[in-house]
């Protein structure tokens, strides 16, 4: 007897350390498999927590961690490769984020031939045996170029090459251009990935202009010359502008001459030799009547006036004096007046000078 009492009390010691898995609250919590989180709601004891703070969150954690785990049991599992999985349903807790959603990088242009093709990717070595240096290099970085600056100390100048030229900066204006040509090319993915146009040649900036401001550029460019664009060759598959305003952008267009080449000018000058020679006087009737009335009525003006000095002529005696303008008798006329203090520059004093 002593012995079964010793078990069942030893058993009854083993099953105090472990905690039951039924868990009261005094509030349910609200539980979110989907996201396997628990938010509690029930009243934070602060006298507990003073009492002893570790013991006390660690007995709350171990509530709500069985909670949500007794959540979790309740869901269908299913056994898989001597595995318990549990299928967890749609979040009902909707979280906020800081940022959205991550975009899947685009593919540059060498992906999407790759892809189309089918064409795998393999891992290259980061190292391979060189036999002329007898050591191992790296395939790509400064190392390796170290290496092949070693490697070529020395240059074999071909036949068809002149003795003067510097292959060494030959070789190393190739390599500036193919690093040169790989930027562009990396600048051009990320246009594309932006949805930004590019020009054909060369790569995106600000101030790049479009083809329509390269086309007006060229328009105004030869139009400036003296002739006015006349005599200037075209270029093959040029492009002329459109709607480009005459008086603003072409100058020199308001002192446009009809210029003619020079095999036209004989045919120009014979065409002005016809007009002038076989010109044909247009008749007004109405013009020419009007002409001659006026040049009668000038006619007989002028006689009138003639006739009208004889006349006067006549009337006056010998002995008499001619009473002017300007007389003071009593047949003359009044006395003229003063300019008031005003005089006229204009006009000439009347009267004679006195001395």
């Amino acid at each position: 007897m002593d012995i079964v009492k010793e078990v069942l009390e030893k058993q009854q010691k083993d099953l105090e350390k472990y905690k039951s898995i039924n868990v009261k609250k005094h509030l349910e919590v609200n539980i979110d498999v989907g996201h396997l989180m628990l938010a509690d709601s029930n009243y934070f004891d602060n006298e507990k927590f003073k009492e002893n703070p570790e013991q006390y969150l660690l007995d709350l954690t171990r509530d709500n961690t069985q909670l949500l785990v007794n959540g979790i049991w309740e869901l269908e599992t299913e056994r898989l490769e001597e595995s318990i999985v549990a299928k967890l349903p749609e979040p009902k807790f909707i979280l906020p984020r800081a940022k959205k959603l991550p975009v899947p990088k685009p593919l540059t242009k060498w992906e999407q031939i790759a892809k189309a093709k089918g064409i795998k990717k393999r891992k290259k070595d980061t190292k391979v045996y060189d036999a002329e240096l007898d050591k191992w290099v790296p395939t790509y970085g400064y190392q390796r170029y170290k290496s092949e600056k070693e490697k070529d100390w020395v240059l074999e100048v071909p036949h068809n090459v002149d003795d003067k030229t510097d292959l060494f900066k030959q070789k190393r204006d190739l390599r500036l251009e193919r690093v040169a040509r790989n930027e562009i090319s990396r600048m051009k993915n990320i246009a594309r990935a932006k949805k930004i146009q590019t020009p054909r040649v060369g790569f995106v900036s600000e101030t790049t202009a479009t083809a329509k401001q390269l086309v007006t550029a060229a328009t105004i460019a030869k139009s400036s010359t003296a002739s006015v664009g006349v005599f200037q060759e075209k270029l093959p598959n040029e492009k002329v502008a459109r709607g480009i305003g005459v008086k603003e952008l072409i100058p020199g267009k308001k002192r446009k001459r009809s210029v003619v080449a020079m095999k036209d000018e004989k045919s120009r000058n014979l065409e002005i030799m016809d007009k002038v020679l076989n010109k044909k006087p247009k008749l007004d009737i109405d013009k020419a009547v009007s002409i001659q009335k006026q040049e009668a009525r000038a006619e007989k003006n002028s006689a009138a006036e003639s006739e009208e000095g004889t006349t006067k002529k006549r009337k006056g005696g010998k002995g008499k004096r001619k009473q002017g303008k300007h007389s003071y008798g009593k047949k003359a006329g009044k006395k003229p007046k003063g300019g008031q203090g005003k005089r006229n520059p204009s006009k000439r004093p009347l009267g004679r000078k006195r001395r």
